[in-house]
């Protein structure tokens, strides 16, 4: 596996990747968990080439946010990727990413907002400014995202739709199912800040919103279902919830009722740790 830090080195490397085959990209802020590696699987099976970034990327995190306790293990992630049969892992510093004088941001509107929109001001713009970026600088034939977070697949194919990127096409940019623990808690690089207790309570996410979901199928008016799903998590021991609230997959528009393309969308805040999670509704 090459791991490359300087742009030039990177579309040097990349051209000759492209000669022998289609490349598939994983960006990634590190701290890799099985969540990462399965895309990073499913990568393997659509493309030649498996090219991964990592970057913490400064522009995404609000100013009381955790950019500077997020994890960096570049060490031990690369070890991981490299096992996995990673081809080349782009790993740029802040310098390289963002040289001086840089004054660009893209931003997309409609399906940013509200949800995690809302609630981090910013968020989506820095979001879209750097994977732009990186679609950019790789070029990859495809590039693949965990489903846990939704909105920001939606944000990142709207981009490539709206800006004609070729490289890859909004329609080569590749959701894949979120990785669950076994008690239903999707992996995130934040669930690393549990106390164990904290973690042990935090397995009422995914629980309540199954029941939640399981009430709506049935027909149960969708307001005060959203209600319980939000006392059952503060009563677990959340210390708040950011949202609980149905959202069309597509548009990202708030809905009062399933219209049979319903995604359920929470935020809720455990100590420190802000977890989100989504699930479509669908019967069981």
């Amino acid at each position: 596996m090459q791991t490359i830090t300087a742009l030039e080195t990177l579309r040097s490397a990349v051209d000759e990747l492209r000669a022998s085959g289609r490349i598939a990209l994983v960006p990634t802020m590190g701290a890799l968990h099985e969540g990462h590696l399965t895309l990073i699987r499913e990568a393997a099976k659509v493309a030649d080439h498996v090219a991964a970034s990592i970057f913490v990327n400064p522009r995404q995190f609000g100013p009381n946010e955790d950019l500077d306790a997020y994890p960096r293990q570049l060490a031990e992630d690369s070890a991981k990727l490299e096992a996995e049969g990673v081809t080349l892992l782009w790993a740029p510093d802040v310098e390289a990413m963002y040289p001086q004088g840089y004054a660009t941001n893209v931003s997309v509107s409609g399906v940013s907002s509200g949800l995690c929109g809302g609630d981090r001001p910013g968020h989506f713009d820095g979001v879209a400014t750097v994977v732009c970026k990186l679609f950019n600088q790789v070029r990859p034939d495809m590039a693949l995202f965990g489903e846990k977070d939704w909105q920001q697949l939606s944000v990142i194919r709207r981009m490539a739709r709206d800006l004609d990127l070729v490289l890859p096409h909004a329609d080569s940019i590749l959701g894949v199912p979120t990785v669950r623990e076994a008690d239903g808690l999707a992996m995130s690089s934040r669930n690393a800040y549990l106390t164990p207790e904290q973690r042990e309570a935090a397995g009422t996410l995914p629980r309540a919103m199954q029941e939640a979901i399981a009430r709506i199928v049935d027909g149960q008016e969708v307001r005060p279902t959203l209600a319980m799903l939000e006392d059952a998590l503060l009563g677990a021991g959340f210390a708040s919830v950011d949202y609980a609230e149905l959202r069309d997959a597509d548009s990202i528009d708030l809905l009062d009722s399933d219209n049979g393309n319903a995604r359920l969308f929470v935020a809720a805040r455990i100590g420190g740790t802000r977890l989100i999670d989504n699930m479509a509704v669908i019967g069981t």
